[in-house]
């Protein structure tokens, strides 16, 4: 019998940081990737605008939007 990982979910509104989006396995406990592509494979997406530009929510904290990542994951244009 295999034992899955339980499905990230995402709440209804609000803002996500980039270990919720692609994983954290050395968190604990472990985060689960939503879209599994490395750290360096994301943010050369952010800059060819695959995906949704961050926001800056302070000096060192760099957020997205859930109706960004939502509609990424939909396939939907941002």
């Amino acid at each position: 019998m295999e034992i899955l990982a339980p499905k990230p979910t995402l709440p209804e509104t609000g803002f996500v940081r980039l270990p919720h989006i692609i994983g954290n396995p050395k968190a604990n406990p472990p985060i689960p990737p939503i879209i599994p592509v490395s750290k360096s494979t994301w943010w050369a997406g952010v800059k060819s605008g695959r995906y949704p530009q961050p926001v800056k929510l302070g000096p060192k904290i760099t957020a997205w939007k859930i109706s960004d990542i939502r509609a990424l994951i939909e396939g939907q244009p941002t």
